[in-house]
């Protein structure tokens, strides 16, 4: 019977312990097989701990540290965010001399990697611009140029009322 086991569910002392039995195995003169069938996992990744183990010794075989890397995805701020959420509300993207004309999701990450240094997935610019209450928009089709008091008032005249 083949032994089957999730390791991403075992703890990372088991884990390791299973690493060791695995390639103790393997230079005692079993086959790479065999040592998989043993502790339950694919044979290519007794073959991965193998060479781990001759490349680095023992402590290859330990296992690191699961999750992203430090530093990255590291939050904001409060006055990175603040900063950020104004120039966002003021300012288009080409005032900003970034390669947009409307704000998206690449812009604001353009943006927030320019001024902070911190690279955000689009997963994570979406959640960020939800918590900041940014919401899609569609832009008024009107000029930039228009002046808009002058329009008011053009329209008083004219009794036109919106």
């Amino acid at each position: 019977m083949v032994l089957r086991r999730d390791f991403r569910k075992l703890d990372p002392t088991t884990q390791a312990e299973l690493r060791r039995v695995a390639v103790a195995m393997v230079e005692a003169g079993k086959t790479r097989l065999e040592a998989a069938a043993a502790v339950g996992v694919n044979r290519r990744f007794v073959g991965e701990w193998v060479e781990a183990a001759r490349r680095s010794g023992d402590a290859a075989l330990e296992g690191g540290r699961r999750g992203r890397r430090p530093g990255e995805q590291k939050p904001l701020s409060p006055q990175q965010e603040q900063r950020i959420r104004r120039l966002i509300a003021d300012r288009c993207p080409d005032q900003l001399k970034l390669p947009f004309s409307l704000w998206t999701r690449e812009a604001v990450g353009a943006l927030i990697e320019r001024e902070t240094g911190v690279r955000l997935s689009a997963s994570a610019l979406g959640r960020t611009l939800r918590a900041w209450v940014f919401t899609a928009q569609r832009p008024a089709r009107r000029a930039t140029e228009r002046r808009e008091p002058e329009v008011r008032g053009t329209a008083a005249k004219l009794g036109v009322t919106r």
